[in-house]
């Protein structure tokens, strides 16, 4: 028997009617009330909190992360599944991701539709996803979302409204569910995990920054001034921007900020080709490329690198410990 606690944290999948829209209100013992079990599978429930989840703070994500970690200092725990709002789960799952060591499975999901709904796929991908927290090991932190099953790392919400909302666009499903089954598709050989970060008092600003046509650094050195740590560069192409942007960047990491390069494209990865401004400057200039990861996961990376050190030479240790490449190698049936 599966002995899986639900962490629930709001999100559509517990979103009820407010007369002008939607809104997460529902607990976490009514959104499993929505859902049938897996055979052989019992659940707890932790009700960390109930909100939208573009509300979410680095001080929410850290809670999340630490009921996480003391959730499975109970080995008579088999897994974990996290409901989670879609707008931002891909970076508390892969902040989760990060930090995870243990071989039991932290599964996060959600809803595209609300509770009540009459072909709402809240149930559907909760049950779905207590089924992959029970079923699996040692594939680190999961999405599980429309009969799919996904790695935390690379996959990001592709769709704003259509069910099959998650993927990672630079990569393939880990897995995929049907018939009461989980057929595990490939097996990660994943970086190693980062500690457990303290809560400091005062949480650093990571901001990001987005290139165009016309585009100058007045942005990004605004941040800069405004206090922030880290800074995301989501540039051009595979990761190109303009001579004024390598520039600021070269004041910025001077100044002992964490910058991170990135691209506004779906797929593929930040690559030093071009120069006048393009990546080959931005890296000389001090940016860290974050390789296939895109905007919110590589801020996340950089966030847990200024949480691992106050050290500018560990800081871009972790954030590149952070940023490595995981690798899978195909697998049959698990």
């Amino acid at each position: 028997m599966g002995r899986i606690v639900v962490i629930s944290t709001g999100g559509t999948i517990a979103s009820r009617w407010q007369g002008s829209g939607f809104a997460a209100d529902a607990d976490g013992t009514e959104v499993m009330a929505t859902a049938p079990l897996p055979e052989d599978v019992t659940v707890e429930v932790v009700d960390l909190f109930s909100v939208n989840s573009p509300r979410l703070t680095t001080a929410h994500q850290l809670t999340l992360l630490r009921t996480v970690h003391e959730v499975l200092a109970d080995p008579g725990v088999d897994g974990i599944v996290v409901t989670h709002g879609t707008d931002t789960l891909e970076e508390s799952a892969f902040l989760v991701d990060l930090h995870h060591h243990d071989e039991r499975s932290v599964v996060f999901t959600g809803a595209q539709l609300p509770m009540g709904a009459e072909d709402g796929d809240g149930p559907g991908n909760l049950y779905d996803a207590l089924l992959v927290a029970a079923r699996t090991r040692g594939l680190g932190v999961l999405v599980s979302f429309a009969g799919q099953v996904h790695a935390a790392r690379g996959t990001v919400k592709t769709q704003t409204l259509a069910a099959d909302a998650f993927a990672d666009p630079s990569g393939e499903w880990l897995g995929k569910i049907g018939f009461g089954k989980v057929t595990v598709l490939r097996q990660p050989r994943r970086p190693e995990a980062l500690a457990l970060p303290p809560m400091p008092e005062a949480l650093p600003r990571v901001d990001m920054v987005m290139h165009h046509s016309d585009g100058d650094p007045l942005l990004f050195r605004a941040s800069v001034d405004a206090g922030a740590r880290g800074v995301v560069l989501v540039a051009t192409g595979a990761g190109n921007a303009t001579p004024e942007f390598v520039e600021a960047v070269a004041e910025a990491t001077a100044r002992g900020v964490l910058v991170a390069l990135t691209t506004r494209v779906s797929a593929g990865p930040v690559t030093e080709i071009y120069t006048h401004g393009g990546a080959v400057d931005l890296v000389a200039a001090g940016a860290v490329p974050t390789g296939t990861l895109r905007a919110g996961q590589a801020r996340i990376a950089v966030l847990a690198a200024l949480l691992a050190s106050g050290e500018r030479a560990e800081q871009d240790r972790v954030l590149r410990l952070a940023l490595a490449a995981a690798e899978s190698k195909p697998l049959v049936d698990a």
